[in-house]
C-alpha cells in the first residue's frame, strides 16, 4: 500500500513513491485507489492524477495564473510567453483550428509551406516542455467571472480557475450554401490570396462574392492571374465606376447565379450556373463572412464590434478586452486574419496578461 496527495506540493510516501499534491489523499492498493475514502478503479485513479490542477467531484484545485482557451497559433504563442515567465497556466483546446482544411500554411516566417497540423503539434510540444504548463484536449463551454478571477467549464463538466483569461478561440467561416463549396473549402476554394494565391497563379480564377467585396478581391487577384472572373451570383448590376475599374484591370463579369461547383478530386474544375452554362476554373476565392467560434467572449460581456465580414472582439494594443483580466488574441480579436498575425497577437496577449499580474491597477 502507498499514498499520493493530489493537487498540492511534492512529497514522498513511506515507500519512496513520489507524490504530486496534497489536497486529496489517495491510498493506492492493487488496481484500485481510495480518494478521501471513495474507491476508484485503476483507470479512474490515472485520470485523477492526470487531471491534477482541475476541479473534479472530489475536490477543487488551486488557481492557475492564466487559462488560455485555444491551442493554435495565437493560443500557443500566448502560452509560451507566460510559460517563460514561470507562470502556471492551463491551455484548453478543442482541436479545431480554422485552417485545418488547408494542406499548407504560407507566408509564416521560417515555416512557409508547412502543414498547419504539424506546425501546431511542434509548437505544442515546445510549450509543454515548460513544467508550469498543462494542456487539456477539450472544448471550453462556459466562462464566468468569479471574484478577482475566472472560472472556465470544459470537457465533461470539469472546471478550472485562473486569475487571467486569454481567449484564442478564433472564428468559423460561414460558407455560401452552394453544392460543392464545403467539399472544396481549403483546397479548390480559398479566401486569402496572400495565403493561397501563389499556388494557383496563372490558373483561371473565379471570385464569388458580394458586389463591393467582390470588386476589391477581383482587382487584387489580377496580380496572380491574367484570367480573373467576378461572379456576381445574381446580386444585380455593378455601378459604372466599379465596372470601369474592373474593365481597366481586364476582369470578366458573370451575373447569373451559381448553382454548383464541380470538383476534380480536391481541385475546382468548373462552375455551373443557374442557366445551365458551365465555365472551367482552376481556383476560386470568396470573401466569406464569419462568426465567433466560441460563445465565451459574449458570456463574459466583452465588447464586440460588427465589421464588414463579421464580429470582432474589441481589444487594446496588448489585446486586453473591455472586461478586465480577459485578453483576446488571433482572428476573434482582429479584422485582418493570418497565421502570422494570430501568432503576433498571442505574444501581445501573453505579455499583456503577465504584466497585468504584476502591475495591476
Amino acid at each position: 500500500m502507498w499514498y499520493l496527495f493530489l493537487n498540492g506540493k511534492e512529497g514522498m510516501d513511506t515507500m519512496g513513491k513520489t507524490t504530486i499534491s496534497r489536497r486529496a489523499l489517495v491510498t493506492v492498493f492493487g488496481g484500485s485507489a481510495l480518494i478521501n475514502g471513495a474507491v476508484l478503479r485503476a483507470e479512474a485513479k490515472e485520470k485523477m492524477i492526470r487531471n491534477q490542477g482541475l476541479e473534479t467531484a472530489s475536490g477543487v484545485a488551486p488557481d492557475y495564473d492564466a487559462i488560455i482557451v485555444g491551442g493554435s497559433y495565437a493560443g500557443l504563442s500566448a502560452a509560451i510567453q507566460l510559460a517563460r515567465a514561470r507562470r502556471r497556466i492551463l491551455v484548453i483546446d478543442a482541436g479545431k483550428p480554422r485552417n485545418r482544411f488547408a494542406r499548407a500554411s504560407h507566408g509564416f516566417f521560417g515555416q512557409d509551406g508547412q502543414s498547419p497540423k504539424e506546425m501546431i503539434e511542434r509548437a505544442r510540444k515546445q510549450v509543454l516542455a515548460y513544467p508550469t504548463v498543462r494542456f487539456e484536449q477539450a472544448e471550453a463551454t462556459r466562462a464566468t467571472r468569479e471574484g478577482d478571477g475566472f472560472r472556465v467549464t470544459f470537457g465533461d463538466n470539469r472546471v478550472a480557475r485562473a486569475r487571467r483569461l486569454v481567449l484564442a478561440t478564433g472564428v468559423k467561416d460561414d460558407l455560401p450554401a452552394i453544392p460543392g463549396m464545403k467539399e472544396l473549402w481549403g483546397t479548390g476554394v480559398a479566401h486569402c490570396p496572400y495565403c493561397h494565391g501563389y499556388e494557383v497563379a496563372g490558373r483561371k480564377i473565379a471570385i464569388l462574392s458580394g458586389k463591393e467585396l467582390g470588386v476589391h478581391q477581383a482587382l487584387l487577384l489580377r496580380d496572380w492571374s491574367d484570367d480573373v472572373t467576378l461572379l456576381i451570383n445574381g446580386a444585380g448590376e455593378l455601378g459604372s465606376e466599379d465596372s470601369e475599374r474592373l474593365q481597366a484591370r481586364r476582369v470578366k463579369i458573370e451575373t447569373v447565379p451559381v448553382s454548383r461547383l464541380i470538383a476534380n478530386g480536391s481541385e475546382l474544375e468548373a462552375v455551373e450556373f443557374a442557366d445551365g452554362k458551365r465555365l472551367p476554373f482552376g481556383a476560386m476565392f470568396i470573401a466569406t463572412r464569419y462568426s465567433l467560434a466560441s460563445p465565451l467572449a459574449e458570456q463574459l460581456g466583452c465588447e464586440i464590434e460588427q465589421g464588414a465580414f463579421g464580429p470582432t472582439v474589441k481589444t487594446d494594443d496588448f489585446k486586453k478586452s473591455s472586461v478586465p483580466g480577459v485578453y483576446v488574441a488571433g482572428d476573434a480579436g482582429r479584422a485582418m486574419h493570418s497565421a502570422t498575425l494570430a501568432s503576433a497577437d498571442g505574444v501581445l496577449a501573453g505579455v499583456g496578461a503577465h504584466q497585468s499580474l504584476i502591475f495591476a491597477k
